[in-house]
């Protein structure tokens, strides 16, 4: 069975928290990928943005409903995921969009592993680290390549 550095793509192009979201539209555009990792200043993978996020960017706000009582607002709807709809829709910078936590897998995952957090979890940009070295990127097309 095929492993993550197998079918990885071992030249892997990531931004950084600050890049402005035109900048980060132009890349998708120019290199034709879904998603790529996010890095901080020491290079170090702290998410991953995709093509998702930047359509959910534009997506309608749904305002919550709240009762007012005496001098409080109480939300019926979760307040917090609110104020993250609102980042997300109002952000300037990839770091208002992208995914914290990216799912990640070793270089030794087979692709049974990779396909099945891929489709439970619903991801389809997967960094391959090596500890906390990234060394490839797995996307759906390195997937359907490798099933090929």
């Amino acid at each position: 069975m095929k492993t993550a550095e197998e079918i990885m793509t071992r030249e892997v192009i990531t931004v950084n928290k600050n890049l402005p979201i035109k900048e980060l539209s132009k890349l998708f555009i120019e290199n034709r990928f879904n998603g790529v990792p996010v890095v901080n200043d020491d290079n170090q993978v702290v998410g991953v943005v995709t093509q998702g996020d930047l359509i959910e960017q534009n997506k309608s706000l749904h305002i919550p409903t709240v009762i007012a009582l005496f001098d409080a607002v109480l939300f019926l709807e979760s307040e917090k995921k609110f104020e993250a709809d609102v980042k997300k829709l109002t952000g300037t910078k990839v770091e208002d969009i992208y995914h914290e936590h990216a799912i990640s897998v070793a270089p030794t995952a087979d692709i049974s592993e990779i396909t099945t957090l891929m489709a439970e979890q619903d991801v389809h940009t997967l960094p391959v680290l090596d500890g906390d070295k990234l060394v490839g990127i797995i996307g759906k097309r390195d997937v359907i390549r490798a099933m090929a």
